[in-house]
């Protein structure tokens, strides 16, 4: 297979896992804090960036995105999921590429940005900044599912053949 052909390939199979991942986690009722997810879709975007590249990462984030708006979710599920998808990636883009800060710090950054994306756009919907305490309450969320994502990261990324690597 050419190397052409085997990213197209790489990336659907990246876009599918994150769907599936994607549906499978809203099938996971958690009622402790509503609005809260595990971020199981944010593993594949985090093994993209560290075991592709940066640009295959956005892609492969920006295209489940909007597969899963469309299939699952209306226009305001898909403001939500890429204001918390865009600003998680930039947030770990730019901590991975100072080579400083190891897998699950990037994960974490990437989890508690993707709520502040979320809690920006929600304060611009509902036309109010009061709703900003809430962000104390899905920091706490987002640094449990980083930290568990991170270190499932890791371990996939330390399964993964290096000379797969084909970019």
């Amino acid at each position: 297979m050419n190397g052409k052909s085997y990213r197209v390939a790489l990336y659907g199979l990246c876009i599918a896992l994150a769907f599936i991942l994607s549906y499978l986690e809203s099938l996971i009722p958690i009622q402790m804090v509503p609005g809260m997810k595990i971020g199981l879709t944010n593993l594949v975007v985090l093994i993209a960036l560290y075991y592709l590249n940066a640009k295959a990462a956005f892609a492969i984030n920006i295209v489940r995105i909007l597969l899963v708006a469309f299939t699952f979710g209306n226009l305001q599920s898909l403001c939500y999921s890429a204001a918390g998808g865009i600003l998680a990636y930039l947030v770990m883009l730019g901590l991975k590429s100072t080579k400083h800060f190891a897998i699950v710090t990037v994960s974490v950054a990437g989890s508690v940005f993707h709520n502040v994306g979320q809690i920006l756009v929600a304060m611009l919907m509902v036309e109010t900044t009061s709703i900003v305490w809430y962000l104390a309450i899905l920091t706490i969320s987002g640094v449990v599912s980083g930290v568990v994502v991170g270190i499932l990261g890791g371990i996939v990324l330390a399964k993964l053949p290096e000379n797969m690597r084909k970019e």
